[in-house]
């Protein structure tokens, strides 16, 4: 080996007490090859060191001289240029879709526009002129808008209908059809998705290009007018009609009407970029002492679909607010932990540990308690779940069916008595990662939140909170949000009270070609901890082990004890937590700041117990507690354990409907 290899190998030995990272990587394939290595160690070095990326995006260029021409032939009269005809039609229509100028592209509904615009006119009194006539009275049949959002990314609107009110026959579905639209002037540029089906289109020669799909649940259209790409999708079962879902044949009957339906409605034309630079990345530059997280793509083992992998997203898709307004957060997964379910893949017996009853996954054949308080659920390092073991369509997903999002688990777990093993929920606050509008109906579980903002267009979507405080608090579809507003709590709401684990399910969505389309949450959620922390985390990667990196664990009592507040902190870390207002007028978002609190980047060290790795006074790092299986032998995990049949298949269908619908 050169001299010169032997420099720059020292240089590369890691601090004392670190782990040997991407830089030891770089160092044995020095001292193997030489310096004729040091191309190949290069190689290695960039490949170890893949860090967070912002999303690419591909922004649209609206023709908005072939607005105008559609436009002026509504009144020949009256022809005049692309922005004084908008800024006409955005006055009428104004007065129905609320601040529809805003929208960067033409907006595009199922409204009789011309008719609205000529009983308009010949309404004697133009100020009652709109008053007078329902809205729902130019729909071309459809009921009602019960969502209309527009902003400087383009435009969402949900437009309801009824079969029973609709000419066609055969559409035997009794529940109320929402059909989502939108029109986006950027979008975000990522592989075609796992498990998309591709259908022909039929009765729609008049719209060329016209692709039609079926992804993530949804029969979906895509097209692209006056260089807009627009998507019409609505929620449907593959098969027959079922868990009350219309079957996409029908959906595909609603989805043609209202295709055919479609007229200019408003949008303003703006200047258009040639390219869009979505500034996402923004770490700390400190270290926190215990923040670990492994890397994205890295599920417990044997917990993905089929055995399959995640995927390994490294991109930070929103400079988003931390989703639980306080730190710590422990992002894990809660089927595959202690008291998870194992997501009826089969589990078996193992005995007792420290009196509790444990048993295995046998996906894995990992050992854990029916104690939902168990240190290990409440520790760091996180882990990436977005492909775990679910049958929930994610065309990100290797097996084309996965999670969806992503598990949090607040601060701490607070049992109703000693001894309950269970979490009592709603104990922690939940807030809006992003300023939006809420898209939720009054009946359903889950809450959206649509982020449209200048070079971003995002839903993020919250699970296992409690409905009936949405609808208390008046959460529901319209409601705009600002940036860390508290909406709500965690809890373990699915269907019914307390039927899964103390945590908020959080997932996002982004805009695409192909429609909205799910995405890895991981490293957004990565980067927002860090931000709340004001620590930036240690990634752990597959191929290195765990052993000298910090961890950090929170031993669940009875009864939550209070720590001190300076205790385990560096002094180079500061202590954060959310605003205590719950919106923040007149300040723009990049010029908000935390305001202390007693919470630390680093983990309090608490008084009771040895369970789990805790750091001692911020200096040591404690080791888990080692314990070993009691009690008869365990049979052999099976390999058909997760193996899809048919009737488990059929049963989450069922569950997809809470998740999904509108």
């Amino acid at each position: 080996m050169t001299p010169l290899c032997m420099k720059i190998c020292a240089l590369l030995v890691p601090a004392p007490g670190r782990r040997r990272g991407s830089f030891g990587e770089v160092c044995s394939v020095m001292l193997r090859f030489g310096f004729a290595g040091l191309a190949l160690a290069a190689g290695v070095f960039a490949a170890a060191a893949q860090d967070m990326k912002s999303p690419r995006l591909a922004p649209a260029h609206v023709g908005w001289g072939a607005v105008a021409i559609e436009l002026s032939a509504l009144e020949p009269p009256k022809a005049g240029v692309a922005p004084e005809l908008m800024a006409k039609l955005n006055r009428a229509t104004g007065e129905r879709f609320a601040n529809i100028a805003a929208s960067p592209v033409p907006v595009l509904l199922p409204f009789d526009t011309a008719a609205f615009l000529r009983d308009r006119a010949d309404a004697s009194d133009t100020a009652n002129a709109g008053a007078n006539t329902p809205a729902d009275n130019y729909l071309l049949g459809f009921d009602s808008v019960p969502f209309f959002y527009a902003g400087p990314a383009g435009y969402d609107a949900v437009v309801a209908a009824r079969a029973q009110e609709m000419r066609e026959p055969g559409i035997g579905f009794s529940d109320p059809i929402y059909i989502h639209i939108g029109g986006s002037a950027l979008l975000y540029e990522l592989d075609e998705p796992t498990g998309m089906l591709g259908w022909p289109v039929h009765g729609l020669d008049e719209i060329p290009g016209i692709r039609r799909m079926y992804l993530e649940n949804y029969v979906r259209y895509t097209f692209v007018r006056y260089g807009v790409p627009y998507v019409v999708a609505i929620e449907c079962s593959d098969g027959g009609a079922r868990f009350r879902k219309m079957s996409c044949r029908d959906a595909d009957k609603v989805a043609i009407r209202f295709l055919k339906a479609l007229h200019v409605v408003g949008g303003t034309p703006q200047a258009q970029p040639e390219a869009i630079a979505a500034g996402t990345i923004d770490r700390p530059a400190e270290q926190s002492s215990v923040f670990t997280y492994h890397s994205p793509g890295d599920l417990l083992p044997g917990t993905g679909f089929k055995r399959n992998g995640g995927v390994a997203d490294y991109t930070v898709y929103s400079k988003i607010r931390f989703p639980l307004a306080d730190a710590p957060a422990f992002a894990n997964s809660q089927s595959f932990m202690n008291w998870g379910d194992c997501d009826a893949t089969g589990r078996s017996g193992a005995g007792f540990l420290d009196g509790v009853r444990a048993y295995r996954c046998r996906v894995n054949g990992q050992t854990l308690v029916l104690d939902e308080s168990a240190a290990d659920n409440y520790s760091y390092p996180w882990r990436d779940n977005f492909c775990e073991h679910r049958y929930f369509y994610v065309g990100q997903c290797p097996g084309g069916l996965g999670h969806q999002g992503q598990d949090i688990r607040p601060a701490s777990c607070k049992q109703r008595i000693q001894g309950a093993h269970r979490c009592e929920p709603y104990q922690h606050d939940v807030v809006a990662v992003r300023d939006g509008a809420v898209l939720r109906a009054p009946t359903q579980e889950a809450l959206q939140i649509v982020v449209n903002a200048p070079n971003e267009r995002l839903r993020f979507r919250y699970l296992h909170m409690l409905p009936k405080q949405f609808n208390a608090d008046g959460i529901v579809s319209g409601r705009l949000v600002r940036e860390g507003e508290v909406i709500g709590k965690v809890g373990n709401f699915f269907r019914r009270e307390r039927a899964t684990t103390y945590h908020l399910h959080f997932d996002m969505q982004v805009p695409t070609r192909y429609g909205w389309v799910f995405v890895n949450p991981y490293m957004t959620l990565v980067a927002a901890y860090e931000r709340l922390i004001r620590g930036r985390g240690e990634e752990i990667r597959e191929e290195e082990t765990r052993e000298g990196v910090p961890t950090a664990s929170i031993k669940q009592p009875p009864a939550t004890i209070p720590a001190p507040p300076d205790a385990a902190a560096k002094t180079t870390e500061t202590a954060v937590k959310s605003p205590s207002g719950t919106s923040i007028s007149g300040i723009t978002r990049d010029e908000r700041v935390d305001e202390p609190s007693p919470v630390k980047a680093s983990l309090p060290v608490h008084a009771g117990g040895n369970r789990g790795g805790v750091e001692h006074n911020g200096t040591r790092t404690g080791k888990p507690s080692v314990v070993r299986a009691v009690g008869r032998r365990l049979p052999r995990p099976s390999a058909r354990a997760w193996h899809t049949r048919r009737h488990l298949h059929v049963g989450y269908g069922q569950y997809q409907t809470g998740y999904s619908s509108f």
